[in-house]
C-alpha cells in the first residue's frame, strides 16, 4: 500500500554535509550526473559511484575525482564497499522507471531484490546516517476517482498491480522500513514527476517524439513535468539537506495533454480509451509509437501532484515550470518533420492493420 506519511527517524548528521557519499546507477543519467556535482563539492571528502555496468567513458571522465566501483547491489558485496568506505550517505539513484522498452522480470528483480539488498546494508552499518531514494510519482496510479492534486498524504485510489510503479511501492516499503528501524538515520523519499530534457531519454520524451501521438477519446488528461535539470538538483539538494520525509518533486503549473501534442507539432489520433492498448501494440510493432500498455491510465486520466511539503519542509524550488520544461526539451532536441512520405506510409500500413483487426 502506498503510505504518504514521513518516513521515521531524524538522523543525527541532518543538516551537515556528508563526509563519503555512495551514488548507485553510476552508469545511468541520474547516477552518472549526480556523482558528477557531488564530486565538485570541496566539502565532500569521497564520493563513491557504484553499478553492475561501467559508465561511458566521457561520464568516467566527468567523474573527476569521484571513483567507480562495479558492484552489482543485488549481491550481498555492496554491504563490503559501503563498510570499507565507511560510508556516511547513500543515494539510490538506480531505481528503473524510464526504460523504453517496457518493464520487465530482469527490471523488477533489479528495482525490487537490489534495492532490498541495499537497505540491508545500510540497517547493519554502523556509518551510514542518510539514505536518500529516488522514487516516481506513478504509485499514486491513475483513474478517473483521483482527486485534483495528490498529496504525500493521499492513497492510490486505484493501486498500481504491475510494472515499474508496482516495484517503487516496493521499494518504498523498504525504504520506510530502514527509516523505523534506524531511528538515527534520516531517510528522505523523492517522488519525481515525469522527466523530460534534451540530454534524457525518458518514456514521455518518446511519446512526444513519435510522429503521430494515440489519444484517448473524451479524456483531457493534466500532466506535469520535471526537467532533468531539476531532477539531478533535487537529488543533490536532499543528499546535503539529510531531511526525512516523503516529497513530491515536480515543476509548477500543468499542462493539458492537447496543448502538449500541438506545442510539439505532432498529430493526435483519437482513439476509444477501451481500444488505447491495442493501438499501442500496434504502434510499437510498426515503430510508429512507444506507447506502454503501462501508460495508458496515465495518457487517459492524468496526474497532478501538490508539491507544498516540496518547498516548505524540503526547501526545494524549481528551477523550470512545466510548461517551460517541455518548450526546452522541443527546443533543444527538435523533432523531426510531422508530415513526410514515410509518415504517411506508416499511417496507412497502420490504418490497414487496425481494420483487419476489427473484422
Amino acid at each position: 500500500m502506498v503510505d504518504g506519511r514521513n518516513v521515521p527517524g531524524g538522523g543525527e548528521r541532518s543538516g551537515q554535509t556528508p563526509r563519503v557519499v555512495l551514488v548507485t546507477g553510476a552508469s545511468t543519467f541520474l547516477g552518472g550526473y549526480l556523482t558528477t556535482r557531488l564530486a565538485q563539492n570541496p566539502a565532500i571528502e569521497r564520493v563513491i559511484a557504484v553499478d553492475s555496468l561501467a559508465p561511458s567513458k566521457d561520464m568516467l571522465r566527468r567523474f573527476g575525482r569521484a571513483e567507480f566501483i562495479r558492484v552489482d547491489i543485488r549481491r550481498p558485496t555492496i554491504a563490503k564497499v559501503i563498510d570499507q568506505a565507511a560510508v556516511d550517505t547513500v543515494v539510490h539513484a538506480a531505481t528503473s522507471v524510464m526504460d523504453t522498452v517496457g518493464h520487465s522480470p530482469a527490471i523488477k528483480e533489479f528495482n525490487v531484490i537490489g534495492s532490498m539488498q541495499l537497505c540491508a546494508a545500510c540497517q547493519r552499518s554502523p556509518t551510514v546516517k542518510r539514505f536518500v531514494m529516488r522514487s516516481t510519482g506513478m504509485v499514486y496510479g491513475a483513474s478517473s476517482a483521483d482527486p485534483a492534486h495528490f498529496s504525500e498524504d493521499t492513497s492510490a485510489r486505484r493501486e498500481p498491480t504491475g510494472g515499474y510503479a508496482r516495484d517503487l511501492i516496493d521499494v518504498e516499503g523498504y525504504a520506510r522500513g530502514l527509516g523505523r528501524r534506524r531511528q538515527d538515520m534520516a531517510v528522505t523519499i523523492l517522488r519525481l514527476t515525469a522527466m523530460l530534457g534534451p540530454q534524457i531519454s525518458s518514456r514521455m520524451s518518446k511519446y512526444f517524439s513519435s510522429t503521430i501521438i494515440p489519444v484517448a477519446i473524451g479524456h483531457e488528461p493534466r500532466l506535469q513535468f520535471l526537467h532533468e535539470e531539476d531532477a539531478l538538483s533535487v537529488l543533490e539538494h536532499a543528499t546535503l539537506a539529510g531531511r526525512s520525509g516523503i516529497f513530491n518533486v515536480a515543476g509548477d503549473g500543468v499542462l493539458t495533454l492537447s496543448q502538449a501534442v500541438r506545442r510539439s507539432g505532432r498529430i493526435a489520433l483519437p482513439v476509444p480509451s477501451s481500444m488505447l492498448g491495442t493501438v499501442a501494440g500496434v504502434y510499437r510493432g510498426m515503430r510508429v509509437s512507444t506507447l506502454q500498455l503501462d501508460q495508458i491510465d496515465y495518457l487517459t486520466f492524468g496526474r497532478v501532484l501538490d508539491t507544498t511539503r516540496m518547498r516548505s519542509e524540503l526547501g526545494f524550488g524549481p528551477k523550470y515550470t512545466s510548461m517551460e520544461t517541455f518548450d526546452d526539451f522541443l527546443s533543444r532536441k527538435p523533432l523531426a518533420p510531422v508530415v513526410s512520405p514515410a509518415a504517411w506510409r506508416r499511417v496507412e500500413e497502420w490504418t490497414r492493420q487496425a481494420a483487419q483487426q476489427l473484422t
